[in-house]
């Protein structure tokens, strides 16, 4: 659940907010999950990704991979601490400048959240686009060793 207006934010219940960042938890979660399948994919396909034609182009998607494997990992970090400081909001002691402050935190993670979503998404197109082109190719270059 994602917040386009910081104003809305103001107004959530606590428990709006824990099922938020349960959700960020979730969607970062999976998405390190995927960051371990490409590894896997990498690793399945490094004969062909070192090739000297292929190498300067695949040597950049491993190294955007592995940024956003590690900001994937810094996110879901900041996500279970901004989580645990959720008791502000419940302790039912009116704090305002802490409340706000954990609102605008909220919000400013949720832009992150989305930010990072956003690209790996792009990142993930691109890593399949080139690992099916790599397959294509090597099926080819079989095929015509067979001949």
């Amino acid at each position: 659940m994602l917040y386009k207006n910081a104003k809305y934010i103001e107004w959530l219940s606590a428990d709006e907010l824990h099922a938020a960042s349960q959700e960020w938890l979730s969607e970062l979660k999976f998405a390190l999950d995927e960051h371990r399948f490409f590894d896997d994919l990498i690793t399945e396909y490094t004969r062909l990704l070192i090739k000297e034609e292929q190498f300067p182009s695949s040597k950049i998607l491993i190294e955007e991979l592995d940024a956003s494997k590690k900001q994937n990992i810094l996110l879901i970090e900041a996500v279970q601490t901004h989580e645990n400081e959720l008791k502000i909001m419940l302790d039912g002691i009116d704090e305002l400048k802490k409340e706000d402050a954990y609102t605008k935190d909220h919000y400013e993670l949720s832009l992150l959240i989305r930010e990072f979503l956003s690209a790996f998404k792009s990142l993930k197109q691109n890593t399949f686009s080139v690992i099916i082109e790599l397959k294509k190719q090597d099926k080819h270059n079989r095929f015509i060793d067979k001949k």
